[in-house]
């Protein structure tokens, strides 16, 4: 214990950043693999056994012989078009394991991999294609191409309004001064100016939609940004240097309103609340989610005996000692787009995974980029104050390996989407 203790788990070891890493680029794969999976006519439930096989098998592969925990920080989710929540089916739950992959519906992909505690987790929105009725050359027809640009724009000003102020300015010592002495902005602004952009695509931000601050084994930690706060919703807390950030984006073609739906919870995680079950079937299938899945979430089809495990949690979800998260959809039923990134508000050297300096925030695992020349829409984003923060760079251009990489760093700037949307005006 006093050795574990004695490890720093920061940012400041190049061993935490490399193990954030790993997981990212199992995400990723996994993401990518799962995407491939999602078309028309087929299973879910099917699909998240798949998913989460191959993130078990990919994360099987690294850190071979050595006794560190790793696994699966997010069992593979896929959500149809109004659902706001991850959904996973079970298999013994007949009706819904039935429930099929519709063409041209909004899915939201979930999934992630953890590495000795260090967890990645990302969420892409992605159309179910037609097999009958393909889009012409791709293209995104005009109310699908309003919701998935005002989830990929807002997503994009939210990471730049996350990076703390004064962090990638240049100049004088005296005007960088100037510069971090800057208030970070406050949640309230940040909704406001969101809002901003989901309305000039005449969406609307999903009520409560939460990023929160990633710790060692928590994906919920002591900090949360919420934005558009339901009753009795408040964040607290602003990103700083040196932390890890699950950044969640939520946006409808409704209202943004939420109601639980009438399904049944089959996603869990454990708390920190401790309580001697009663029932030995409460404390064998404790035993196996601590062993399983430590403290990040899981799906009940990924315990052992599933229907036994129905059962099996019900006493520790009455006593606190595992979450369960409620299923949730938009209130109009209207579909919802949703992006989660994970993001290190510190950037890394490209020469030397050890020389972690003050250069802004570094992308560990996200959703690919949209192909914008798809989207075909009339509407675009105007408001100049908006377009100005999102000029702004995620991190600065460091070292002369990143010579290569400047053309990519444009491409997620205003100008751009003013192009895509002009061309498709």
């Amino acid at each position: 214990m006093a050795e574990d203790q004695a490890v720093d788990y920061s940012l400041n070891n190049p061993d935490t950043l490399t193990k954030y890493k790993t997981a990212a680029g199992i995400s990723h794969k996994a993401l990518e693999a799962v995407t491939g999976w999602c078309v028309e006519g087929a299973k879910i439930v099917e699909i998240c056994q798949k998913g989460d096989a191959f993130l078990a098998n990919e994360v099987g592969k690294v850190y071979k012989g050595k006794k560190i925990n790793k696994g699966i920080s997010h069992p593979t989710t896929v959500s149809p078009s109004s659902y706001v929540t991850p959904y996973t089916p079970l298999v013994s739950d007949v009706e819904e394991a039935a429930t099929a992959l519709k063409p041209g519906e909004v899915v939201k992909i979930q999934l992630g991999a953890q590495i000795d505690g260090f967890g990645t987790i990302v969420c892409d929105s992605v159309i179910i294609p037609s097999t009958d009725h393909a889009h012409e050359d791709g293209k995104i027809p005009s109310r699908q191409a309003d919701l998935l640009l005002a989830t990929y724009w807002a997503n994009e000003l939210l990471l730049r309004l996350m990076v703390p102020p004064g962090l990638l300015v240049q100049g004088s010592d005296e005007e960088k001064a100037k510069a971090q002495k800057e208030k970070p902005p406050t949640q309230a602004r940040i909704t406001q100016l969101l809002e901003k952009v989901v309305q000039s695509f005449n969406c609307n931000l999903v009520e409560s939609t939460t990023s929160w601050l990633f710790e060692r084994n928590e994906i919920e930690g002591s900090k949360k940004i919420i934005l558009a706060p339901g009753e009795g919703a408040k964040g607290d807390g602003v990103p700083e240097v040196g932390e890890v950030w699950g950044v969640e984006m939520g946006v409808s073609l409704g209202t943004g309103k939420c109601k639980t739906l009438e399904k049944r919870p089959t996603l869990l995680r454990r708390t920190t609340t401790t309580y001697q079950l009663k029932r030995p079937s409460s404390r064998q299938t404790l035993s196996e989610i601590v062993e399983k899945f430590k403290t990040f979430p899981f799906s009940l089809r990924q315990l052992n005996d599933e229907r036994a495990g129905k059962v099996g949690v019900l006493e520790s979800v009455r006593a606190g000692v595992l979450r369960q998260y409620d299923p949730a959809g938009d209130k109009d039923n209207e579909p919802v787009g949703r992006l989660l990134t994970t993001v290190a508000d510190v950037s890394v050297g490209a020469d030397n995974l050890q020389a972690i300096t003050k250069n802004g925030m570094q992308i560990l695992a996200g959703a690919p980029k949209p192909d914008l020349s798809k989207f075909v829409t009339d509407n675009k984003i105007r408001d100049e104050e908006v377009l100005k923060v999102l000029e702004r760079p995620l991190a600065r251009n460091t070292g002369k390996k990143n010579k290569k990489k400047k053309k990519p760093a444009k491409k997620s700037q205003p100008d751009e989407a003013e192009e895509s949307s002009d061309e498709s005006d």
